[in-house]
């Protein structure tokens, strides 16, 4: 049985990193930390799934997480090619991205 994410009130962006990541290698994945240098928007974390199946996930906390200009720009520009990307604030949105 997994463990579910804290009250939503006290859960912080590291703490959804920390189950997206374990849930993904739980899985036989991979989930890797993105750092595009000079760029500020990409997504957080690379994940790649059996199957295959690869995401691009931008992170944010339940609560008061927004998704900055750049970030929504990138995303759009991502999908506009293919790309699969996520926005992960919870265990649900895990779950969906697991599914």
């Amino acid at each position: 049985m997994r463990a579910k994410l804290a009250t939503v009130k006290s859960t912080r962006e590291s703490a959804v990193e920390a189950e997206l990541r374990r849930r993904v290698l739980e899985r036989g994945g991979m989930c890797e930390k993105i750092v595009v240098v000079g760029q500020r928007g990409f997504p957080d974390r690379l994940v790649i799934l059996p199957g295959p199946r690869v995401i691009l996930a931008e992170l944010k906390r339940p609560r008061g997480g927004k998704i900055s200009p750049h970030q929504r720009e990138y995303m759009a520009r991502l999908e506009a090619l293919g790309v699969a990307v996520a926005v992960v604030r919870n265990s649900a949105d895990i779950d969906r991205l697991l599914a």
